[in-house]
């Protein structure tokens, strides 16, 4: 029985190592977040809004509108409007209308924002090296080129045949 079968308790074997292999990388992609959320709890802050914090200060002064963070965000997020509610409630980013087109809406990140993402770095940075590095750099490297390679999938739509 494979580690996976045996976290999952399933008895039956899987129907593929292609199947084995996507109910792990869900599971392990899962457990990451998990424990991200965690650590990130400690400063009030979710994964989502964390990425979209980081975002934001790579943007730097010009700042985002909303379509341009959800473009960047590492998962899928629904409503990144509430997402900066939260956010700018706590004074980390702020909202402004363009000048020259009113209907255009940029986030920017504040100082205090800038200011928790500085705190927060080497605490992360650590919770990571910690997580990821006992893979060691070899396998590190294999990895992110082999995750390469699943994100490259040539369908555009996948979608389940009718039986």
């Amino acid at each position: 029985m494979s580690g996976i079968q045996t976290e999952l308790q399933q008895n039956k074997p899987f129907s593929s190592l292609e199947e084995e292999l996507l109910l792990a990388l869900v599971r392990t992609a899962d457990q990451l977040q998990w424990r991200l959320g965690q650590m990130l709890g400690h400063y009030r802050l979710s994964p989502t809004q964390y990425n979209a914090l980081r975002i934001l200060r790579g943007a730097g002064p010009d700042g985002l509108r909303c379509s341009e963070i959800g473009e960047r965000m590492i998962s899928r997020e629904p409503d990144i409007t509430r997402l900066l509610d939260r956010l700018e409630h706590r004074s980390l980013v702020r909202r402004r209308r363009g000048a020259n087109d009113r209907r255009v809406i940029k986030a920017h990140i504040t100082k205090s924002g800038i200011k928790l993402l500085s705190g927060m770095e080497p605490h992360v940075d650590k919770f990571i090296r910690d997580l990821l590095g006992r893979l060691g750099e070899d396998r590190l490297r294999s990895l992110i080129q082999l995750l390469q390679v699943v994100r490259e999938f040539p369908g555009e739509n996948v979608t389940a045949k009718e039986t």
